[in-house]
């Protein structure tokens, strides 16, 4: 049995999608800004699929722009506000547990002069509310934090984040890539300003993304180019895989409240089995965290074994975010959760989907109670 449980990291397409992908690359292959008829198809394609994708955040069409995935969304938002309202503010704040794609950004707008800002993460993963709140003054531009941590699954409180951001007269940046598609967003009651999803995270293809900007709100464009996408984002526009995404959105969310409840039953029933078979599991993720992730660690067992052993067994998992995996040796977002060591050096991420069945998440029960015993043994 082959059991596919990194969906954080990225998702198996919808049939329905990648046909969408196909047929487009073969019937409406047209450049949509060219002026003859074939453009024009291709064009009408492009407005239908920003609908879609618009109706999803419960957003207009002109407040959505396609990008490349949630990392070029997360740039566009914060460079492109930054730069664009530069004279409103120069402090920009978030907290160190983001996604690589705001960190690194937040970084690259230290270097070019603005004051960062990072607020301290409360046990479960999530800001520190009185912190943020005393953080923010009349300088503060920007506020960025994401709906979903990547890692464990937290829920953060956008709304009351909101509030603050509001009361302060400042944007709010809110990266909802591990939220858009478990959990219903809807842009107009969140408070956000700007918003980054991506495709590859609800079943569609990898390489497409979109920013949705509330209207009125300034952007300086970071790509330049033939102006498309109004300008605020140059480069003929992936319309097959944008017409996959909006395929797969448009399944994804006509089954959402379903697909969460499965999710939901799935992974009660891994860390009940896990807990209740298995000597000192330690669950990293919040009780009322997002229904896809559960982030769990078996001290006396190091992580990158584990991934491994459970590999052999036909058993996909992660250690973290996709992203970082590579670079740190330890998640940044349990060290930030101050978590003792041996916690952190154990933790695997478990990201669920629709797709996975409960007899999937028995065999890995039954994988896990037979080898961690072993694995602790030989690792004393």
């Amino acid at each position: 049995m082959e059991v596919y449980l990194d969906n954080s990291a990225t998702t198996r397409p919808y049939e329905e999608a990648a046909k969408a992908v196909y047929d487009t690359m073969l019937s409406c292959y047209a450049n949509p800004s060219s002026l003859h008829r074939m453009g024009k198809t291709a064009e009408d394609l492009l407005e239908d699929c920003r609908k879609v994708i618009a109706s999803t955040v419960y957003g207009t069409p002109d407040e959505i722009y396609f990008t490349s995935g949630g990392t070029e969304s997360d740039n566009l938002a914060l460079i492109g506000y930054c730069m664009a309202n530069r004279r409103k503010g120069n402090r920009i704040i978030t907290q160190r547990t983001e996604h690589a794609a705001v960190l690194e950004t937040f970084a690259y707008l230290e270097q070019n002069g603005f004051e960062v800002v990072y607020v301290d993460i409360t046990p479960l993963g999530t800001p520190d509310m009185a912190m943020l709140a005393s953080s923010i003054n009349e300088q503060t531009l920007l506020l960025s934090f994401m709906y979903v941590n990547n890692e464990n699954g937290a829920i953060f409180p956008i709304a009351d984040i909101a509030a603050l951001a509001k009361a302060a007269k400042c944007a709010l940046h809110v990266d909802a890539v591990q939220a858009y598609g478990k959990l219903p967003i809807n842009v107009r009651t969140l408070g956000a300003d700007l918003l980054s999803i991506s495709s590859h995270k609800i079943h569609g293809p990898n390489g497409v993304g979109a920013l949705w900007v509330k209207k009125g709100t300034r952007l300086s464009s970071i790509v330049f180019g033939g102006k498309q996408e109004k300008g605020m984002r140059s480069g003929t526009e992936n319309l097959a895989g944008i017409a996959g995404f909006a395929k797969a959105a448009e399944i994804k969310f006509a089954n959402l409240d379903s697909d969460a409840q499965k999710m939901s039953e799935l992974k009660e029933r891994l860390i009940s089995n896990l807990r209740g078979k298995i000597e000192n599991v330690v669950v990293n993720s919040p009780e009322d965290s997002v229904c896809s992730v559960a982030n769990i660690s078996f001290p006396g067992v190091k992580s990158e074994v584990l991934l491994h052993v459970l590999e052999s067994n036909g058993i996909y998992v992660s250690t973290g975010s996709a992203c970082n995996s590579k670079k740190n040796k330890f998640s940044y977002v349990l060290s930030e959760m101050k978590l003792r060591a041996d916690v952190i050096d154990s933790a695997i991420r478990f990201s669920l989907s629709a797709f996975n069945t409960q007899d999937e998440i028995d065999y890995v029960c039954k994988v896990l109670e037979r080898e961690i015993p072993l694995l602790r043994k030989i690792m004393r």
